[in-house]
Order: structure tokens, then sequence, then C-alpha cells
């Protein structure tokens, strides 16, 4: 009976993980950071700031100053976020995309997967209704 009720509760999961609409309770949700205070924090080094957009986002706004380029969909995505951390899974980690969605949900994986400081840049690079996000507050952006 439980295989069959997963059966039929996991693809919505899925589908929702894919819409930005979540199932988990509000509770569960990752520690948020402003984009202000995300490169206050980098740029003291107190968090490591990682841009997990594509390629084609990088190149369309540039990546914030002080980030780490990791596209979310490379396959040794989680192997290159470990060897930022030094394989310390204490580290804080701060993630920023374009509006906050793959960032939250990114936070929350790894939180589950053993990582337990990340923070999620919940305002994204180009805004969301946590905040107007980093290019409109005009904080410095890299293009390579």
């Amino acid at each position: 009976m439980l295989s069959r009720r997963l059966a039929l509760v996991l693809p919505l999961a899925v589908l929702a993980a894919g819409t930005g609409y979540t199932l988990l309770q509000p509770a569960l949700a990752s520690p948020t950071l402003d984009a202000e205070t995300a490169f206050q924090r980098a740029k003291a080094d107190e968090i490591i700031l990682v841009d997990i957009r594509q390629p084609e986002e990088w190149d369309q706004t540039g990546s914030p100053k002080g980030a780490h380029r990791i596209d979310l969909r490379s396959p040794d995505f989680l192997d290159r976020l470990s060897d930022l951390a030094g394989g310390d899974r204490s580290r804080a980690i701060a993630l920023i995309c374009a509006s906050g969605g793959r960032s939250a949900r990114t936070a929350r994986a790894l939180s589950d997967a053993g990582f337990t400081s990340v923070l999620d840049v919940s305002e994204g690079m180009l805004g969301s209704s946590a905040g107007p996000g980093w290019v409109a507050r005009g904080l410095p952006v890299v293009a390579d």
C-alpha cells in the first residue's frame, strides 16, 4: 500500500518542484539572504556564493562579483560544490539564481544531502517578491 501511495505522490512532487510550487511546509524553507547581505558576506569571505544558473543566463547579466559559477544541471554539481567547500559540509554556502526559485529548491536538496549551512539569495539576480534583485540593486557583476 505504501509503495502504491508513493507511486501516486512522487510524480506530483516532481511536477510541483519543476513549477516552483512547493509541497513543503514553510518551516522547512532554507534560510534566506537579500542580495546586498550576500554580497557583503561573500566579500568578507563569510560565505561561498554560488551562481547556479545556466551559461546563457551568465552571458545575459554576468554573475555576482565573488560568485562561483556552477550550472545546476551539471552532472558533477555536487562534487564541485563540495570541492569549493573543501569537503566541509558545514561551510556556509549561499545560492543565487534568476529569481529565487531554483536556489530555494536546491538549498533544500543540499540540506537533505547533508550540507548544514545552505542559504538562499531569495531575490535572485533579477528580482522577485523577496526584493529587487542583484542587478536592480546595482551590485557588482562580472562577465567572465
